[in-house]
C-alpha cells in the first residue's frame, strides 16, 4: 500500500467542483464528492489502474474518470500524489502540469 497525498492544486479544485455543483444541487455535489474520494482511495491498492494521461505519455502521470471529471495522478515508489480534477472538457486542465 502507498499513501495518498493530495496536492494543493488537487484540493482547490475539488472545492470549486463542489461549489459550483452544490449551487444547483448540494447532495448531487456531496455524492460527487464522495465518488470522487472512494476511486482515489482504490489507488492505494492498485496505484496503477487509471489510464496513462494521453497528453503527456509518462507511464507515471494516470488518470482515472468518476463522471465527466478526470483525476489526474502521478505514481511515484512510495505515494500517490493527485495533481488536479478538472472537467474533461476544460481543455486548460492539464496547462497547471
Amino acid at each position: 500500500m502507498v499513501k495518498i497525498v493530495w496536492m494543493p492544486q488537487a484540493v482547490e479544485d475539488l472545492e470549486n467542483i463542489s461549489q459550483y455543483i452544490g449551487k444547483d444541487s448540494p447532495e448531487f455535489a456531496s455524492m460527487l464528492i464522495k465518488k470522487i474520494f472512494a476511486s482515489v482511495e482504490i489507488l492505494n491498492q492498485f496505484p496503477n489502474m487509471g489510464r496513462i494521461v494521453p497528453e503527456f505519455e509518462n507511464e507515471a502521470l494516470r488518470e482515472i474518470i468518476i463522471r465527466n471529471y478526470r483525476i489526474i495522478y502521478q505514481v511515484k515508489e512510495l505515494s500517490i500524489e493527485i495533481l488536479t480534477i478538472f472537467h474533461g472538457t476544460h481543455v486548460g486542465g492539464l496547462k497547471r502540469l
